[in-house]
């Protein structure tokens, strides 16, 4: 059992990855909440990709976002209540939903775009440019073999 790292999970590859998800997304939020528009990292990801990928679903967001679809139907209320995201009924199908964004909700990405930037170049500042390249290729190899 002692092999296994169950004592010590700090010592696990698992343990390391969390960890550092989570300290970037502190991180990250803490940098975004300086803009004083009190809006969270996956509201300011979902813009983004509704900003360069106008068709996309409520359920492809919440792929991208790896949150449920629930949660993006509260994220979309809420950017639409405050003026962030306009939402219209799919002419196609009524099932559907478009989404635009607004002007404010370009605003924000305006501002929001070089922080995120900033928070990647300052979380990968040390590690060289192999170094990111065998790193992707290892978790791209993590996320095959769980994808099972």
């Amino acid at each position: 059992m002692k092999n296994q790292n169950f004592q010590n999970p700090e010592k696990t590859i698992f343990y390391q990855i969390e960890k550092a998800i989570k300290q970037y997304r502190t991180m990250a939020q803490n940098n975004l909440n300086e803009l004083g528009y009190s809006i969270t990292i996956n509201q300011v990801l979902m813009l983004i990709q509704i900003e360069d990928r106008p068709e996309i679903s409520q359920v492809e967001l919440s792929e991208f976002l790896f949150k449920d679809v629930a949660s993006i139907t509260r994220m979309t209320e809420l950017l639409v209540k405050r003026g962030f995201l306009l939402r219209a009924e799919n002419k196609d199908d009524r099932r559907k939903k478009d989404l635009k964004i607004t002007d404010k909700g370009r605003v924000i990405l305006k501002l929001a775009i070089p922080i995120i930037k900033k928070n990647r170049e300052t979380a990968l500042a040390s590690i060289d440019p192999e170094e990111k390249e065998k790193l992707f290729k290892t978790l791209s190899k993590i996320i095959l073999n769980t994808s099972k």
